[in-house]
């Protein structure tokens, strides 16, 4: 074949070489802007696994890689006068102008014609090639010709960074914070060479702007940088080498995502590849990553299908389906590095101490979790998990206890509220009490009963508990006082009306399905009429209700008062008020159910009017030593709808209304939602609540491991997790966790303990015969 590479970067030079060493016959050009041996940057970072993937490869190529590269495990923290540093992270760092040399040695050793200072215009430059790679970066030209083929996901970053050097030298990846008249900057700092090593500084834009750096040249934002980082650059000058670059040299991030990786242009196949293709933030370190395994996973490709030109359509959509894939995870923890340094000077840098940013930063991807570091560095961890359990040993940061108000819970667990569908006429039963009564002796902190309406007309299904009289009320008590006696857990109940989605069906006969009375089965349990904000059904299928009006709106806060009151009277340790999921009050919050034009519609304020209404009538008569909280939809998942934008100022209404605690769930508000699932996919909500509105939230949503508590508590970004899903099918969820973990911070009830003593045996074993 015939090969073109446009760009002479890792991913042209690397792909380039790779073809020509497994298959000489190939005609091999690679063509570049610059002239030879000749490149702008400073370093380049890429991982230990890179590196192995790159020996199995091309040793040669791997081997002078590995006599020039620097090589460290440290991370180092440098905050508010504090150093912390922790090890076992594993990095490559080597000049980005010394690995291209290497690559570029290598191709011309191995035949691949290197083609300088040519700057490539268009595709059709090359009539004879049978294979374009276009790795000309992230403006690169040939994606934009064939723009609707390749349909490129462009998003600009807010933050500014600029790219400089120093002849300072660091033995780990370092972070500088420092804080000036107008907010806070970060420098993201690596050696690369003996003498030279990456400084890159970063802010957010308004503060770009106030220290009217957008007004200056590369010089004198070079000056200002070494004045702002004076202290720990000890008299050593910052430097660019961006000569390319006109005006101030700070740049904004550009995240790269295409639809379409290839295209054939009538003579030739053109395929993107690394930064052409993809970008990930250099929060994460991984662009060459990405480039060197981009020319990789191609090259594997053809070995597997073939290497001819016959073969270039099935290697091209093989390489789309594989990289593809691993792209995206890769991507997305880089998004979430890159949007923790955007965010942190207004969430964590005044706010957390330096150990508590330190694990912030080094988990910020969510590809590190707790028990990856303590694999990766366990004397830091445990010091940590000590420093926040403010103990001289370290404890699970989700065995910690918490309190709010005049409550103290044993740990940070709780059992979600989750209908069960087994009360008769509003009472809870038999079934209540063991469901309660075995997760509460079954570890957890703070148990919650289910959505529990103060009227008939409010319960989701003829299942649902109420409590609007004294048989609810003194069945509430039975088991409120079991919990008391026969566990150290809490107990709390969550008040709310359905609103637009009542009068449905059993959880098992169809979620949000209306009762089959309403379409006519005699037999079925009767309908009861519907409230809401507007005269909006949730679905075709449901019931349109009516919308409130105020003597409605007096007479359901009312309910609601005296439900609270009865709450208190059977016991309760916490409550909280359901305005999610499109239940009522959730109705009057979301744009799109509310469609009212009197006080209580039109404007987020108003629209939180009568919410806010409520829970203020219930904190006057529930004790005040009592904690509440309320739990929201903090995105509707949905056009229109409410963002995590709306949220915090939701978020800080109920705040100043006298919440304790947001509980921070998403969706289910309109049928119309289309939830982003994935691994606690909603505690980012909780922690942008957590850390802006200044209140404490609960994290929940695919938590299914103490890994992830332990994650979420200890970094911050949420004080409480609530578990659903995993308590049904685990009653003792918490026990069991804190047993793998083999942590003895858990309190098991006494009739248990034999139980529990031959469990940590059986896992103590276990974990010795397995290799670390």
């Amino acid at each position: 074949m015939n090969i073109v590479c446009i760009g002479g970067g890792p991913a042209g030079l690397y792909f380039g070489l790779l073809m020509k060493l497994r298959h000489p016959a190939h005609e091999v050009t690679v063509v570049e802007r610059n002239r030879p041996y000749d490149t702008f940057g400073w370093g380049v970072v890429f991982s230990d696994a890179t590196m192995e993937n790159m020996r199995q490869w091309d040793p040669v190529t791997a081997a002078e890689i590995q006599q020039a590269f620097n090589h460290w495990d440290d991370i180092e923290l440098h905050f508010k006068g504090a150093v912390i540093r922790s090890g076992g992270h594993g990095f490559v760092g080597i000049g980005r102008k010394k690995l291209l040399n290497i690559l570029q040695a290598r191709c011309e050793a191995l035949g691949v014609k290197l083609v300088f200072e040519t700057d490539v215009q268009s595709d059709a430059d090359f009539p004879d090639a049978d294979l374009i790679i276009a790795s000309d970066g992230i403006h690169s030209r040939i994606r934009s010709r064939y723009e609707a083929v390749f349909k490129p996901d462009i998003v600009v970053r807010p933050n500014r960074y600029i790219w400089l050097g120093t002849h300072k030298r660091y033995d780990a990846f370092t972070f500088l914070f420092e804080k000036t008249e107008h907010g806070w900057f970060a420098a993201h700092i690596y050696k690369f060479d003996e003498n030279t090593s990456t400084f890159i500084v970063e802010c957010p834009e308004a503060v770009w702007q106030a220290h009217r750096l957008d007004e200056v040249d590369p010089e004198a934002s070079i000056a200002f940088c070494e004045r702002l980082f004076a202290r720990n650059l000890q008299g050593e000058r910052l430097m660019s080498n961006a000569r390319h670059l006109r005006g101030s040299a700070w740049l904004n991030f550009q995240r790269v995502r295409c639809a379409q990786w290839s295209h054939f242009n009538g003579r030739a196949h053109v395929v993107l590849m690394g930064d052409a293709v993809h970008t990930a933030h250099f929060a994460i370190g991984s662009g060459t990553k990405l480039a060197i395994e981009d020319a990789i996973e191609l090259t594997r490709a053809f070995d597997a299908l073939g290497h001819t030109r016959e073969h270039i359509p099935a290697v091209l959509e093989r390489y789309q389906a594989a990289r593809s894939v691993e792209v995206l995870k890769l991507q997305n923890a880089a998004w979430n590095a890159m949007s923790w340094f955007e965010v942190c000077g207004q969430r964590y840098l005044d706010r957390f101490e330096p150990p508590q940013l330190m694990y912030s930063l080094l988990t910020r991807s969510q590809r590190i979790s707790h028990e990856n570091l303590r694999l990766r560095d366990r004397a830091w961890l445990e010091g940590y998990e000590a420093w926040f359990a403010r103990r001289e040993r370290p404890v699970l940061p989700m065995l910690t206890p918490y309190t709010l108000r005049g409550c103290t819970l044993k740990n940070r667990i709780v059992v979600s509220p989750m209908a069960q569908y087994r009360a008769a006429d509003g009472v809870v039963g038999d079934w209540h009490l063991m469901h309660l009564g075995a997760r509460a002796a079954g570890g957890a902190g703070l148990v919650m009963v289910e959505m529990t309406s103060p009227v008939p007309e409010g319960r989701i299904t003829p299942g649902c508990p109420g409590l609007w009289n004294d048989a609810q009320q003194a069945a509430f008590a039975r088991i409120v006082d079991f919990v008391h006696r026969h566990s150290s857990a809490r107990i709390g109940l969550q008040l709310g009306h359905s609103g637009p989605k009542g009068s449905t069906r059993l959880g098992w006969e169809g979620t949000d399905e209306p009762l089959p009375n309403a379409q006519g089965d005699p037999a079925a349990p009767p309908n009861w009429p519907l409230v809401s904000a507007s005269a909006l059904a949730y679905g075709a299928q449901n019931q349109t209700p009516q919308a409130l009006d105020r003597e409605g709106m007096r007479a359901l806060t009312a309910a609601f008062v005296r439900a609270t009151e009865r709450a208190a009277a059977a016991g309760f340790d916490w409550l909280e008020l359901h305005c999610a999921h499109g239940y009522l009050l959730s109705a009057f919050l979301c744009p799109l159910t509310n469609r009212r034009e009197d006080a209580y519609g039109g404007s987020l304020e108003n629209r939180c009017r009568f919410p806010l209404e409520v829970f203020a009538a219930m904190r006057a008569v529930w004790p005040a030593e009592r904690p509440m909280s309320v739990r929201i939809s903090a995105h509707d998942w949905a056009p229109g709808g409410n963002t995590d934008d709306d949220a915090v100022l939701i978020a800080a209404l109920f705040k100043a209304a006298g919440c304790d605690l947001i509980d921070v769930s998403s969706g289910q508000t309109t049928r119309e939602a289309r939830p982003v699932y994935g691994r606690m996919y909603q505690t980012p909500f909780a922690d942008r609540i957590r850390n802006e509105v200044d209140i404490a939230t609960m994290a929940v949503g695919a938590i299914t491991e103490a890994d992830h508590a332990n994650s979420i508590i200890a970094a911050g970004r949420a004080d409480l997790c609530a578990i659903a899903r995993p308590h049904l099918a685990d009653a003792a969820w918490t026990l069991h966790q804190a047993a793998a973990l083999n942590s003895p911070d858990v309190d098991w009830p006494l009739p248990y303990r034999s139980g529990r003593d031959q469990l940590y045996r059986e896992l103590a074993r276990k974990n010795a015969a397995t290799p670390a």
